[in-house]
């Protein structure tokens, strides 16, 4: 059983940025269809701006830092991946179409066989 703890957001600060963050979000797309009749330029610069304003306030909550933290430690661990060298690729590569080469093929004949059995020789029925 994993030892995983669940954070909630406590400060009154947390609460206020993340809402804060859902209504400028809410107000970017009200916005955008408010402003349809003042020009594509007015329309997606304010949808922009507002986008902006909802990211900023995300990021700098608790919430947005801990993203933060995380994608960092994804990337940190990518880099520690060994990666296969581009000939061990290749020859991985080969072996799984074969792979599904061969099965492809068993599994028609499979069914042709038993096509065979259960049409031609159970049931006598002649195409």
């Amino acid at each position: 059983m994993s030892n995983t703890q669940v954070e909630t957001v406590t400060s009154g600060a947390d609460k206020f940025k993340l809402v804060a963050a859902v209504l400028l979000l809410v107000g970017a797309l009200v916005a955008f269809y408010a402003l349809s009749a003042k020009g594509g330029l007015v329309q997606w610069g304010a949808l922009l701006a507002l986008l902006a304003a909802a990211l900023l306030a995300f990021f700098t909550s608790e919430s947005g830092k801990s993203l933060i933290a995380y994608g960092q430690d994804s990337v940190r661990e990518t880099r520690k991946v060994v990666w296969p060298a581009p000939k061990e690729a290749m020859q991985m590569t080969g072996y799984v179409f074969a792979f599904v080469v061969v099965m492809a093929l068993f599994l028609w004949l499979t069914d042709k066989t038993l096509e065979w059995v259960l049409y031609d020789l159970i049931l006598g029925w002649r195409r």
